[in-house]
Formats: C-alpha cells, sequence, structure tokens
C-alpha cells in the first residue's frame, strides 16, 4: 500500500521483491540514526526553552510598565509594539495550525483522506491487500465494520463533541492569552514522556508526534524572536546610548531579548537535525558552542545597529531596508526549496531576510562554506562602518574613553563569535550524512530515503528499498517481453551473504508513497511542512502494527516519472 501527496492512499502489492539481509554490521550502522529516544536532556532543554520564553516576554512587559510610570510614553508606546503585534501574528498561526490538525476528519478533504489511509492500513494488516481508497468513503458506507461501529459511534457521539467542545474552549482561551507556544512546549514534552513510557510501537508513534510539534514550535518561535526580540534589542540599545545611561531594566531587557535570539536560531537548527533521519543529530555541546557563536555575533551586530541608530535614525532606516533586500533577492537566486509553492517560497524568503539582517542562517544545502564567508565579510565590513560613523559624528556627552571602549566590545564580541564559529564546524558539526550504502538501497543520485521504524527484530517487516532504480535508454529500447536482459525496476545494493534469521523477511506493511522529491536540507521534509501528510502518517501508525515507510520520489527524466506512476 503506498499514499500519494496529498494524503490518499493505493494499493501497492507485489510491487517490490524481498530485499537481502544484511549483515549485523551493516544492520548496526543501517538504523544507527534512527534509533533516537527522548532523553532526560532533551526534556531539560524544553524547561529551558520555556525560561527563555518567559523571561524574554515577562522582562519586556516590565519594562514596558516602567517606562509608562515614568512618564515616558514614547518609548513605552515603542516597547509594547515590539512585544504585542509578533505575538499576536505567531498566536494567529499557532492557532491556524490547530484549527487544521484538530479539525473533524470527517469534515475535510484531507482529513478524509488521513481516515482512508487509515483505513487501508487496517485493512492491509488483515490481509486486503487490494484495498484501496479512492472511493472508500462509498464502500466503507456498506461494510460490515461501519455497521458494527455504528452504534458505538452514536453511543459516544454527545461525549465527542463535548471533548471537542472543551478542547476549542481551551486552545482559544491559551492563544487570547498569548501562550499558545508554552502550551506547546508542555505538549511536546508530554509526548516525549510518553515515547519513554510506551510500548515500541507506540514509543515510535509518541515520538513523531512530539517531532512534528518541536518543528512547529521552532518554526513559531524563530518567527516570533526576530519579529520581537530583534528590534527591541536594537531599540534599547538605542535607547540607552541615547539618553547616555544604562537602567537595570533596560539592560535586563537586552539581555534577554539577546539570549533568546542566540536560543531559538541553535534551537531550530538542532530541531531540524534531529528531525532528518538522513542526518547525523546534533549533539548539546554543539547546541551550546553555536548559542554562544551567535551569542557574540548578533551581539557585536545589534550594538553596532544602536550605535548608528542613536545618530542617524532616517539613514538606519534606510540602511535596514537596503540590507534587507539585497538578502532576500540573494536568498531567491539561490533557489531555495521550502514550501509547496512558488509565491509562499518568496514570502518565506522574504522573512529569512529579516533573519539575515542579524545572523547566519543556512537554508540551502552544498556550498555553504562560500555563502558563510560571503556573508561573515559583509558583516564585518558593515559593522565596521557603521561603528565608525557613529565614532565620528557621536554626541559630546561621550568621551573619547567611552568610544573607544564601546568600539572594542563591538569587535571584540565579532571576534569571539567568529572563534567560537570555527569550534563549531570544525569540531562540532556533524557534517557526516548517512549513504545510500548504509541504508541498503540503490539511489540513483546517492539521496537515500529514510523510514520512520526502529531496528527491525526478525519477525518485524523490513524497510523496502527507497527509491527507485534509474532507467538507462538502453534498457528503455529493449522489448518489453525480455524478461532476461531487462533488469528488474527495484534493485537492492548486493551485500554480505545475509545471516540465518528463525523468520523470513517479508515486505508487508504500509509504504506512504510521497510523490514529491525529498527536499534538501535545511529544509524540513514535504511531511513536516505538508500538515495533510502529518495526518497521513499518524493515521497509518495508529493502526497499523508495522511502523509505515516514507518513500519519496527520486529527481529524474519526464519518462522515469512515469514510470514510477504506472509500477503502482
Amino acid at each position: 500500500m503506498a499514499a500519494k501527496s496529498d494524503g490518499a492512499a493505493v494499493s501497492l502489492q507485489n510491487e517490490i521483491p524481498a530485499p537481502s539481509l544484511p549483515s549485523p554490521e551493516q544492520q548496526r550502522l543501517q538504523y544507527r540514526h534512527v534509533v533516537r529516544h527522548y532523553s532526560l536532556l532533551d526534556c531539560c532543554w524544553v524547561f529551558c526553552a520555556l525560561l527563555v520564553f518567559f523571561s524574554d516576554g515577562a522582562t519586556d512587559l516590565w519594562l514596558a510598565a516602567d517606562y509608562y510610570l515614568r512618564r515616558e510614553y514614547w518609548w513605552f508606546a515603542l516597547t509594547l509594539v515590539f512585544v504585542v503585534v509578533p505575538s499576536v501574528v505567531v498566536q494567529v498561526l499557532s492557532f491556524r495550525w490547530f484549527m487544521y490538525d484538530y479539525s473533524d476528519m470527517n469534515g475535510s478533504g484531507s482529513g478524509a483522506a488521513a481516515v482512508s489511509s487509515a483505513a487501508a492500513a487496517a485493512a492491509a494488516s488483515t490481509g486486503d491487500g487490494n484495498f484501496s481508497t479512492k472511493a472508500s468513503g462509498q464502500r466503507g458506507a456498506g461494510s460490515s465494520g461501519g455497521a458494527v461501529a455504528a452504534p458505538n459511534a452514536g453511543r459516544r457521539s454527545g461525549i465527542q463533541r463535548c471533548c471537542r467542545a472543551c478542547v476549542w474552549l481551551f486552545q482559544s482561551i491559551i492563544h487570547i492569552l498569548q501562550l499558545g507556544q508554552a502550551w506547546r512546549y508542555l505538549h511536546a514534552l508530554y509526548l516525549g514522556v510518553q515515547s519513554r513510557w510506551r510500548g515500541e510501537h507506540e514509543r515510535q508513534h509518541y515520538y513523531w508526534r512530539m517531532m512534528f510539534e518541536s518543528a512547529d514550535i521552532s518554526m513559531l518561535r524563530l518567527l516570533e524572536t526576530f519579529l520581537k526580540s530583534a528590534p527591541q534589542l536594537v531599540l534599547q540599545l538605542s535607547i540607552m546610548i541615547h539618553s547616555n545611561e544604562v537602567q537595570p531594566l533596560q539592560g535586563l531587557s537586552a539581555s534577554a531579548s539577546l539570549v533568546s535570539l542566540a536560543w531559538m536560531v541553535a534551537s531550530y537548527q538542532k530541531v531540524l537535525r534531529d528531525s532528518r533521519d538522513d542526518k547525523l543529530p546534533m549533539s548539546y555541546k554543539a547546541v551550546m558552542v553555536q548559542i554562544l557563536w551567535h551569542l557574540f555575533t548578533i551581539g557585536a551586530r545589534t550594538i553596532a545597529f544602536a550605535l548608528f541608530a542613536s545618530v542617524f535614525q532616517l539613514y538606519f532606516g534606510i540602511f535596514i531596508v537596503t540590507h534587507w533586500c539585497i538578502m532576500t533577492f540573494w536568498i531567491i537566486q539561490g533557489e531555495t526549496d521550502f514550501c509547496m509553492s512558488k509565491w509562499e517560497e518568496i514570502i518565506y524568503n522574504m522573512m529569512v531576510g529579516i533573519i539575515y539582517i542579524f545572523c547566519w542562517f543556512n537554508v540551502k544545502e552544498g556550498g555553504a562554506r562560500c555563502r558563510l564567508l560571503a556573508y561573515c565579510l559583509v558583516t564585518l565590513v558593515e559593522n565596521v562602518v557603521l561603528t565608525a560613523l557613529w565614532f565620528l559624528h557621536r554626541g559630546a556627552h561621550t568621551s573619547d574613553f567611552c568610544a573607544l571602549v564601546v568600539v572594542c566590545v563591538v569587535l571584540c564580541s565579532y571576534a569571539f563569535g567568529t572563534f567560537f564559529m570555527f569550534i563549531y564546524y570544525c569540531l562540532l558539526h556533524p557534517d557526516a550524512a548517512i549513504t545510500a550504502g548504509q541504508w541498503g538501497c540503490m539511489g540513483d543520485s546517492g539521496e537515500t530515503e529514510p523510514g520512520l521504524s526502529p531496528v527491525p527484530q526478525p519477525s518485524a517487516v523490513t524497510s523496502p528499498p527507497r527509491t527507485l532504480q534509474r532507467t538507462t535508454g538502453l534498457e528503455r529500447d529493449r522489448e518489453i517481453g525480455d524478461r532476461d536482459g531487462c533488469p528488474p525496476v527495484f534493485q537492492v545494493r548486493p551485500c554480505a551473504p545475509p545471516c540465518p534469521e528463525p523468520h523470513p523477511v517479508r515486505t508487508e506493511g504500509p509504504v506512504i508513497r510521497i510523490d514529491l522529491p525529498r527536499k534538501r536540507y535545511p529544509a524540513w521534509d514535504a511531511h513536516f511542512i505538508d500538515r495533510r501528510l502529518r495526518k497521513t502518517i499518524l493515521a497509518l501508525e495508529a493502526t497499523s502494527p508495522v511502523t509505515p515507510r516514507l518513500q519519496y520520489r527520486t529527481l529524474g527524466s519526464p519518462t522515469e516519472v512515469l514510470e514510477y506512476e504506472t509500477t503502482v
């Protein structure tokens, strides 16, 4: 059985020959990156993220109230705007995601597709391999299973409606109180703990639900920090420089904003790495070094911005808009692959352009070192020019000694950030990718298509090959009836002689075939971006005794795409 990218499942019977069993050493390498468990460090990381979230928001609100009490209404208004507006935008986006995820599955097309996929998985597990869900709505109405489930559904309909109403009310209150991210952190923590306590199959199910939730939190928090914390940091530093004094609340708010920015950039990269099972995960040592890297570089960047803005307010706005336009154009020229449509991709690139105002953010695999070096050189030149212009045109109330100290702080902070960046990339960056040989599958471009299953036991269902074998021109010219000379569509890389197993290896089980090429790092996969695929995967996992496998379409010629469709 397979599922297309729109969430609909189709039959996939006798499509893939039984693969050869890998040796124990190959099996250990093959699944070493897939067996991931929720650890105590992961739990502590969530609590620290909650602490950063609440400290950033609380200090900003406290500072806004202090400005109001001191009758500095202009600073009060700006501080409050940079808190409220980004928070409302993120809450609306979070609630929209909740509405889609929690919507009644029978009330929407995508939800119905997920239910159909679940029914297909159940049928496959009971031996109905020819089950197809393209017309499952009509067939399911007259099935015996539906007749048996109807009385139970009727008895429970009232309780279910009441529970759904309570959940909707609770989520509405949570998002009105601007606590949507906090609730998602707690939900991810709950799912992670459940993945530790449940059985083997349920453990994997809860773990990937936790990964989906963590992905949503990372995207929401990253958007919020660069819409709220970054402008807030520049604003407070500008007020300090303009007034030539530092209030304790100002320093506390600026520090919390800076830590939040560095934390979320590193956290985003960690969650993204952990969710990609074709990449090695990022260790917490690497995360801490990356936090220090961004902490110092963003600190130097924002201080330079604040110095320049304290003297040249209008030109600072022109500089920010120009830098944003150039960075956005540079990202668009890089042809990123994050969203499902062209216009969504442009909007995403515009949002990443805002991040590029403050720090480096990798959005495309390949050639990252050259792009990182170019970005570092550009930001270094900009920081030097902005700081030098402030030094030459500063007010008379700033002494030469204090000005030199500030310039040294900017340069030393950027130097420390660059130092930690080299430490990360030289010693701690998980640059080793999972190769096709480790998966025991043959791919046409070296890419692998991972599954979501743990280490298979002798009686477990093994994963089929993840990619289709590319057909060459000579092979396509052969006669269709010449079966001796024509290689099969699916091939498995030859490996060591198999070890004797007490049970034969089977190839049954749900296979989710995604009719999209796999998105390259650092963009998330289609099943992390498209919420319809999430529903399909979770529904299949809940009903099938075997964790479903994912199979992405490989890039190739139109003839190869046609072969992909006709071999189902």
